[in-house]
């Protein structure tokens, strides 16, 4: 498996992947608006290749912690997808890590995202609203809103409710 960074020529196969892994255009249409949305830059778009063909895809973007001071820089992961015949094989997982590691190495505190905890806490993700983070929109369940630290020593030195992009900031996007 390679992983690397999708450019706009690897658009096409992104958006494939998105289509296939989730079973229609939500997911691939808010894909192609954050990436194209200025307030979720910087992103970080990590497509994964098996024997050349593009079988997943993994995108972070910038999000802001209301009243926290400038400078902090966090990132929500958005989504992530598997086309359904390579599922199960740790694709995801390996997608999740290198992501975590390029956003380390550009200075990403911590890292938000909303989903399956069973699956994300085996990637070192934990119930956010414990440290005082609270979604952009109320979640059920709580512990379906998850942090995971860069930065551990960031973790109860900051609280409030996470701003995202534009293109996320909507309530359809808040239920898992």
């Amino acid at each position: 498996m390679n992983i690397a960074a999708a450019s706009a020529a690897d658009l096409a196969d992104v958006l494939a992947v998105e289509r296939l892994a989730f079973g229609g255009e939500v997911e691939a249409g808010l894909v192609a608006e954050l990436i194209a949305d200025p307030t979720a830059q910087p992103h970080l778009s990590l497509l994964a290749h098996v024997k050349s063909r593009a079988v997943g895809h993994i995108l972070f973007t910038a999000v802001r912690l209301e009243g926290a001071a400038p400078g902090l820089m966090l990132a929500i992961l958005a989504p992530l997808a598997v086309v359904p015949d390579a599922q199960r094989k740790g694709i995801g997982g390996s997608l999740i890590e290198h992501g975590i590691r390029l956003l380390g190495e550009a200075g990403v505190a911590l890292v938000f995202v909303l989903g399956h905890p069973g699956y994300y806490s085996r990637h070192g993700f934990e119930p956010a609203g414990r440290h005082g983070l609270r979604a952009p929109y109320p979640v059920s369940p709580e512990s379906a809103w998850m942090v995971r630290p860069i930065s551990p020593s960031v973790l109860g030195r900051v609280q409030g409710r996470v701003i995202c992009a534009d293109a996320l900031d909507r309530p359809e996007y808040w239920i898992e």
